[in-house]
């Protein structure tokens, strides 16, 4: 009878196994909820204490008993004592952990501990937050949301595009009417391309001019020039472009100044300009010379006219898409300041710690290492910020390169035109581009 038993529970274990691996292939929601959650859970409670000691989260508690001044002459030992935290809070992409500090601590201290949290926890990645003084939020992921990313939905908006998802699960989107102007970093290979595609397929439905700067003769925006308004493939006509643009600029001042608003989405829809993206497909292009003079004053001219756009273009409908795979101070004091103007921050694997620390640097420390981990094998996942001043892990939605050249064909009829920028680009006869 005891044989038939074992053999009945081994058989009853072997099925519920075989369940939760279709569960988890099938249904990973499910199975996170029902196996993952409660394990995670257990054993986030019951390494918590051990991990806060290791890591110098504890505090020295006094006894209460035995002590002449701050001398302790009899009784217990002094007793570390852990943070409280709340209970561990189910999230559809791990669970989230509240602490309040101690007297005196910062979260500074859990940012280092965050790795210990992971091997802990047996979690893909723990993310150490402060919502408000006093406390600390930790945000596990349960599994690398970026390995099989799935296309998040959004809202269509004008200027919106929706790129991909968030290592949250929810939808990487770049709205240009939020954050205007964009520094997109990465290094050959590093799904930079693959992000301007999927870009340029998000924004050629709508009723939005693109212009497309490419000095590397046009082999990467040149195949999108169906639906682009313009195309440079040197820097002779990224000059001609961008002045052309700046003049443009102008224009819309006085327009916006007749008729007393400050930006142009408060005027009337019958009257309002077309909004314009520029995207700049490798930056340094435009900023490197030969040592000529002619050079030199090329490089110049295109570092002030991009730089009048970042400045002034937000409420004119101008907008700025820079990429490239160097981004560094040795292009130039006119790419540092450029640089400023650029509020949205995409950082994919870079070949120096340079260029990381000049993306994002300067608004978030922490996102560099970040950025500095992403792997040859993690092409189109990058961290970007966000419209609150934080940062995240993100995977750009795979956009073939077909599907984007179909789509900028299908959309070509709908291209504005600019007619002072194509007046700018016209060569005279017998003078060659």
């Amino acid at each position: 009878m005891r044989p038939i038993l074992i053999a009945l529970g081994l058989a009853v274990l072997a099925w519920v196994l075989v369940i939760g691996d279709l569960i988890r292939r099938h249904r990973p929601l499910w199975h996170w909820y029902l196996i993952g959650y409660p394990a995670t859970a257990c054993r986030v409670v019951l390494t918590w204490r051990k991990v806060a000691v290791l890591n110098d989260l504890t505090v020295a508690k006094r006894p209460p008993r035995g002590l002449l001044g701050d001398l302790v002459v009899k009784g217990d030992p002094l007793r570390p004592v852990a943070p409280r935290t709340s209970f561990p809070r189910a999230t559809r992409m791990g669970l989230t952990v509240l602490v309040r500090l101690h007297a005196g601590q910062t979260p500074a201290t859990f940012l280092k501990a965050a790795d210990a949290f992971v091997h802990a926890w047996k979690v893909h990645a723990v993310r150490v937050t402060s919502p408000e003084r006093g406390l600390v939020m930790l945000t596990a992921t349960a599994t690398d949301p970026l390995q099989q990313p799935g296309l998040a939905s959004a809202p269509a908006e004008l200027l919106s595009a929706l790129i991909g998802v968030l290592e949250s699960g929810g939808a990487w989107v770049m709205n240009l009417r939020m954050v205007p102007h964009w520094l997109i970093a990465g290094a050959t290979r590093s799904g930079k391309s693959t992000l301007l595609a999927r870009l340029i397929t998000q924004l050629a439905p709508q009723p939005v001019a693109l212009v497309g700067i490419d000095c590397k003769g046009g082999m990467e925006l040149g195949l999108f020039a169906d639906r682009l308004s313009a195309l440079a493939t040197c820097r002779r006509e990224a000059v001609a472009i961008l002045s052309a643009l700046v003049v443009d600029m102008q224009d819309r001042m006085s327009a916006c100044r007749s008729a007393g608003v400050r930006s142009i989405w408060e005027l009337p829809d019958k009257v309002r300009p077309v909004p314009v993206v520029v995207i700049v497909d490798e930056i340094a292009e435009l900023y490197l010379s030969d040592g000529t003079r002619e050079s030199k004053a090329e490089a110049e001219q295109c570092s002030t006219l991009l730089l009048r756009i970042g400045q002034l273009g937000a409420a004119l409908g101008l907008h700025l898409v820079v990429a490239g795979q160097r981004v560094g101070s040795d292009l130039g004091p006119g790419v540092t300041a450029l640089r400023a103007q650029l509020g949205g921050r995409i950082c994919h694997r870079v070949n120096d710690p340079a260029t990381a620390e000049m993306t994002l640097g300067d608004l978030n420390k922490d996102a560099v290492a970040v950025a500095q981990s992403i792997t040859a094998e993690e092409r189109g996942v990058a961290v970007c910020t966000g419209p609150d001043g934080g940062w995240s892990r993100a995977r750009s939605h795979l956009t073939p390169t077909e599907q984007a050249v179909s789509t900028a064909r299908k959309y070509a009829a709908t291209a504005p035109e600019l007619p002072a920028v194509n007046r700018a680009l016209e060569v005279p006869e017998g003078e060659s581009k």
